[in-house]
């Protein structure tokens, strides 16, 4: 079986998906959020992956069901 790459630098969901490289499945507690519907703050330390999961909302929300195709989302 093919390793696939860990993902160090890359800051967009796309990016990750398209190159083939580990990402743990957050899907479901990012469905969690929006569905539970609320103002949320986010204060991680940086590099915690911030801008990952903005990347991720805005794939969600634009409709890319392809970058979403084996994830608990889809």
């Amino acid at each position: 079986a093919k390793c696939k790459r860990l993902p160090i630098g890359i800051q967009t969901f796309s990016k990750l998906i398209e190159q083939d490289c580990v990402y743990v499945d957050k899907t479901q507690q990012i469905y969690n959020l929006i569905s539970q519907g609320s103002n949320y703050f986010f204060s991680r330390p940086r590099r915690f992956g911030k801008s990952l999961l903005v990347s991720t909302l805005a794939e969600l929300f634009r409709g890319n069901r392809k970058l979403f195709k084996n994830l608990w989302i889809h």
